[in-house]
């Protein structure tokens, strides 16, 4: 696989740590357990990546004769354990079966790898047609879904807090996108850049979810993860990029706590810097800069941002100022010195991001 320098796969999760530590508070049981079982489970991923990165892991290659310009995608089920991949139960090609979480995974993966494709040419996640594995059913009521360097896996949720995280497309499509971040700019899962990591899985995972419904920027309702919060949640979804800090208010989850702007950038230890949180700064940037450009928003704001991602020049410890002026820079190469370049500019100024 092609990375930059001092590659290390980072374990990344949709639901913020800060999220599961707040249910796990929780005196109910049916809310507190399966949060706190999540949290394990992550711990056990996380050392266990950890280990493997150190090891060496054995890297993936596309099948024999498989085409580069189509999926291969394989799910497996981890029949609520945590052996992963489990046991393999449809590939590509087989018809769907009575599973509708086996369905909606498989059918996830191949909206993903078909906006990197038919939208920027780019053949799977690492450019290379990598296989796409993902494992359904892990855990006992698992809050979570998460890529681990190598593959997919999705949670079930608790139905309390959480449904099944395979409704969602833009969940697939954010984790998924963990795998192209991994495999071109790296961006350290820390602060500012490992924020610009969340941020970037976001976008194109609403650029996902935008392109299977065939919607505009205008059309689109800039969400990540709506459908997966259960009946009991005041709430829509994980995240809202046109208006951060508010996809939920509720007595369980508590507030959205992510900002729009650079002033009310949180300064924490927790969740590497707050990489789920001050996500929301850029993810609005880009919001404002896709409904200014309208019209499908993949094809010119989706495009500068990927240009960006793998354009080589976006460095690993990068800060939001650095990637805003990379941004800046793609638009101007690609459009010229038009409507892109402004709509580009000015949003990074809305959320008080200096571009340099």
């Amino acid at each position: 696989m092609t990375t930059h320098g001092g590659f290390e796969p980072v374990f990344c999760t949709i639901v913020p740590p800060h999220v599961l530590d707040r249910l796990a508070r929780q005196e109910d049981p049916a809310l507190s357990g399966p949060a706190r079982r999540s949290l394990e489970h992550d711990s056990y991923q996380r050392t266990k990546r950890r280990l493997t990165t150190v090891i060496g892991a054995t890297a993936v290659t596309p099948p024999a004769g498989a085409a580069a310009d189509r999926p291969h995608r394989t799910i497996y089920d981890a029949e609520h354990g945590q052996d992963l991949p489990g046991t393999k139960v449809r590939e590509e090609g087989s018809e769907p079966g009575s599973d509708a979480t086996v369905n909606r995974a498989y059918a996830g993966l191949g909206a993903t790898f078909e906006l990197y494709l038919k939208a920027y040419g780019r053949h799977s996640i690492d450019g290379n047609g990598l296989p796409l594995d993902a494992t359904v059913h892990f855990g006992e009521g698992y809050d979570n879904a998460f890529w681990n360097g190598e593959q997919m896996v999705f949670g079930d949720g608790d139905n309390e807090v959480f449904l099944d995280f395979t409704i969602p497309v833009d969940v697939i499509g954010h984790e998924l996108t963990h795998g192209v971040t991994q495999h071109t700019a790296n961006l350290e899962y820390y602060g500012q850049s490992g924020a610009l990591n969340e941020s970037v899985s976001d976008v194109f995972g609403s650029l996902i979810k935008q392109y299977t419904l065939g919607q505009t920027a205008a059309e689109a309702d800039w969400l990540i993860g709506a459908g997966l919060l259960a009946p009991r949640v005041t709430g829509v979804a994980l995240r809202s990029m046109k208006a951060p800090g508010t996809a939920y208010d509720d007595d369980v989850l508590g507030k959205d706590p992510q900002p729009a702007r650079m002033e009310d950038y949180v300064r924490t230890g927790r969740d590497n810097g707050g990489v789920h949180i001050n996500s929301g700064i850029p993810n609005h940037a880009f919001y404002l800069a896709a409904t200014a450009l309208g019209g499908h928003s993949w094809e010119k704001a989706g495009q500068i941002w990927y240009d960006v991602l793998t354009g080589g020049d976006l460095k690993e410890d990068a800060l939001f100022a650095d990637f805003a002026t990379l941004t800046v820079k793609a638009a101007r190469e690609r459009f010229g010195a038009g409507d892109e370049l402004q709509a580009v500019q000015k949003a990074w100024g809305q959320v008080g991001v200096r571009t340099l």
